[in-house]
């Protein structure tokens, strides 16, 4: 049996990462390939934790789940694995990723490449590391407007949040915005 293969998309808030990853659900689709969407049960916003959702407003169903391990045992019933916000997802998504491409799925996965911080985000660099194919996005920074946006901004009351933040928080345009590496801020 031929092994299948791992695409990681990644980049700031803003830069479509969900959208690329719907684009990429939907041509499997259409080649007539058998599609699991998969998406972390703390990502609520939008359409809520059944559907992946684009800041732009695109959408399609999803399973919410908790872990990896949940991936791991409903995803060997699809021939393409999505799955979105894997920052979110313990370290142990990585291992059930390359379970899955050894079995022979296509596993596309979207997820934040670092935290507000600009450091590495849950699995996603071990991801990034094994992947097939590495879609690194960008997004227009929201401060200077260059198309360098590579970094992910919080923001509380319209101010860049300090570093003891927490790391998780769940938001859109209210929290966060996109920013190139010069106009990133990061207040102790």
């Amino acid at each position: 049996m031929a092994k299948g293969s791992l695409t990681v998309i990644t980049g700031p808030m803003f830069s479509n990462k969900s959208g690329e990853l719907l684009r990429l659900a939907t041509v499997h689709r259409i080649a007539g390939r058998r599609v699991g969407l998969f998406k972390h049960t703390l990502d609520d916003r939008y359409e809520g934790a059944d559907h992946i959702s684009t800041h732009g407003g695109q959408s399609a169903e999803a399973e919410p789940v908790g872990g990896s391990a949940s991936i791991g045992l409903l995803g060997t019933s699809y021939e393409v694995v999505a799955v979105d916000e894997a920052q979110f997802f313990d370290d142990g998504l990585v291992d059930v990723c390359a379970q899955l491409v050894e079995e022979g799925l296509v596993v596309l996965v979207a997820g934040l490449d670092r935290n507000f911080k600009g450091e590495p985000f849950g699995p996603m660099s071990g991801l990034m590391a094994m992947a097939d194919d590495v879609m690194k996005l960008r997004a227009v920074c929201m401060k200077c407007r260059s198309l360098q946006g590579t970094m992910t901004q919080r923001l509380i009351d319209g101010r860049p949040a300090p570093r003891s933040s927490p790391l998780i928080l769940i938001g859109a345009a209210e929290s966060y915005e996109a920013r190139c590496r010069d106009c990133h801020e990061l207040p102790d």
